[in-house]
């Protein structure tokens, strides 16, 4: 991936300059065509399902996921600071997940209750020890990030429990305070810093890995904790210069001169623009209206084989418009949000068409994966599929 992303300026090609006013086919998008939601049997065994794997695939120290399954191909993962990351974001999204479990599909399961648990315990015990791996391995930023959330749930569940509260209220000031910490210069979020020796990361920031961290930071505020401004208002403006007129964001502010490079066409855009968009809702931008969540929510539908090509190869970028497999749960996660972010009435549609999408994409041990990592990929596409069913069948 390092070798990837680097070369992505050499071949930006001539660069091109934001138009300042929206072209006028902004909402000119493919119409989505007809499609019938899942019965309720049907997705509830999909649930059911994917529910089992991700108890079944829990390690005894109670986290998921691991370095284990080895092949020939793997991103640039320096051990052990980059597992301890990867290992530590992804039980934060199982946690979630299960979470979920109990809230939005109402499972309620002893094995649910006792593997969050074992999560939980995971979790308070290694969050406090995640950093970058090296000076150019900024994987942290998204346990940073994920743990938020999942904090976020496991106050929730009990709240009640004084020690649990603080505990938690601890742990989410720690994760504050460091990415903080690794928040680039120019503001927002990488995951890369091929400046080595700066003790404050110089990399260009990532319009996604800002995207999803500004989301898991609202989430905190649920629990009424003291958020960094300064911190969310320089990540909020630097997703802004990431934005295009149609709303496309850009994969880095490395493409700042190379707007018009594939990668940053809407094609490229359809696994970050989604969770951009609700970040930016989120946090008040008034320039993400329904409308533009409706358009790129069509156009994620409409043209889900763009993205969905992407799915299993084994070369980040390999893909048509440069997609990373990684990219399609991750944005099927967000384009959920954003849903969930539209009037009521207009949700069924969208609803059915993601469950749908998911469903289908079902693997037979009940799982959902997209890109091969490690032993990681199979625990994150299942925690993101799941919650994203979630929200789809909130509606029944």
């Amino acid at each position: 991936m390092r070798l990837s992303l680097a070369a992505f300026v050499v071949i930006a090609g001539v660069a091109a300059t934001v138009r300042a006013e929206a072209p006028a086919d902004l909402l000119d998008v493919p119409k989505l065509p007809a499609v019938t939601a899942p019965e309720e049997a049907e997705f509830d065994a999909a649930l059911d399902r994917g529910l089992a794997y991700l108890l079944e695939k829990q390690n005894p120290d109670g986290s998921w996921g691991s370095a284990r399954r080895t092949k020939g191909l793997n991103i640039y993962a320096p051990v052990p600071g980059a597992h301890q990351a990867f290992r530590a974001a992804v039980t934060s999204l199982c946690v979630s997940a299960l979470c979920e479990a109990e809230r939005f599909a109402d499972r309620k399961d002893e094995r649910i209750t006792q593997a969050i648990e074992r999560g939980q315990a995971y979790l308070f015990e290694h969050l406090p020890h995640v950093r970058r791996a090296t000076p150019d391995a900024l994987y942290n930023v998204w346990t940073h990030g994920y743990s938020l959330t999942a904090l976020v749930y496991l106050a929730e569940r009990k709240p009640d429990d004084a020690a649990l509260q603080a505990k938690v209220r601890e742990l989410i000031a720690l994760q504050l305070d460091l990415l903080s910490r690794y928040e680039t210069v120019d503001g927002g979020w990488g995951y890369y810093d091929f400046e080595v020796g700066a003790k404050r990361p110089t990399c260009d920031s990532t319009s996604f890995v800002s995207g999803a961290i500004l989301t898991a930071m609202h989430d905190a505020k649920r629990l009424d904790v003291e958020l960094p401004e300064k911190v969310v208002a320089r990540a909020l403006e630097s997703i802004r210069r990431q934005r295009r007129p149609d709303f496309a964001y850009l994969y880095g502010e490395q493409f700042k001169f190379s707007t018009a490079v594939d990668i940053n066409d809407p094609g490229g855009s359809l696994g970050r623009s989604q969770c951009c968009n609700i970040a930016m809702r989120l946090w008040g931008d008034e320039a993400v209206t329904d409308a533009i969540l409706r358009a790129w929510l069509d156009r994620l539908f409409a043209r889900n084989g763009w993205l969905s090509i992407g799915r299993k190869r084994p070369v980040p970028h390999e893909s048509w418009f440069l997609v990373a497999g990684y990219f399609y749960y991750f944005g099927h996660y967000y384009a959920a949000l954003c849903v969930e972010a539209l009037p009521e009435a207009e949700r069924p549609e969208y609803q059915a068409h993601l469950a749908r999408t998911l469903l289908d994409l079902q693997e037979k041990d009940g799982s959902w994966w997209d890109y091969p990592f490690y032993d990681y990929h199979q625990p994150y596409g299942t925690a993101f599929a799941l919650m994203s069913l979630y929200r789809c069948r909130a509606a029944k």
